[in-house]
């Protein structure tokens, strides 16, 4: 018989754990001292019994093993400006979509549940602007059609990767992690 907790963990396994850590930074169950702390941990663990101690005290969540926000969120804008800033919880697979309006995203404080996240850009006669943490590595697998695609890319820190994917056409899509006049503050 095996012993469970000297089985090794996958990357999936610590993505979980992460995952479960932001919401619980984003609910206030953890400081941010203790969230980054555990997150080291859940991203240096070897084995299910290294990460088991991270979430113990921490409510259950749904059978996946993760929030269901955690997995797939949807940001909409049509014939209006939103702007997403501050702390709030990131999903794996956020949908971003504007249509005639403006679509304003800053990421670069929001609780990211893992060590990679996609982000599906659709945006059709708009403009969309994301502003992505200083150490994110952005790789972009999207295009444009009649309109300007700015996509920073590359970092050689330790941060998350933000794919970047979807289609605009007549639209403006910027992601950055430059602070410009966005209306970021």
């Amino acid at each position: 018989m095996t012993d469970e907790s000297a089985i090794r963990a996958s990357d999936a396994d610590r993505d979980q754990v992460a995952a479960v850590l932001g919401e619980a930074l984003a609910t206030g169950r953890l400081t941010s001292v203790e969230h980054a702390d555990r997150l080291d941990l859940a991203y240096s663990a070897t084995t299910m019994g290294e990460l088991a101690p991270l979430t113990r005290d921490l409510p259950e969540v749904t059978a996946s093993g993760a929030p269901a926000a955690v997995e797939r969120q949807v940001i909409h804008s049509t014939f209006s400006k939103i702007i997403r800033r501050g702390r709030w919880v990131a999903s794996r697979h956020t949908k971003l979509t504007a249509r005639f309006g403006a679509l304003i995203i800053d990421l670069s404080d929001a609780v990211l549940p893992g060590r990679e996240i996609t982000l599906e850009a659709d945006a059709w006669f708009s403009k969309m602007i994301v502003r992505v943490p200083e150490n994110a590595h952005v790789v972009d697998e999207g295009g444009s059609v009649f309109g300007k695609r700015l996509v920073t890319g590359g970092s050689q820190a330790d941060g998350p990767l933000i794919r970047v994917t979807g289609k605009s056409a007549f639209s403006k899509v910027i992601v950055s992690r430059a602070k410009t006049d966005w209306n970021l503050g």
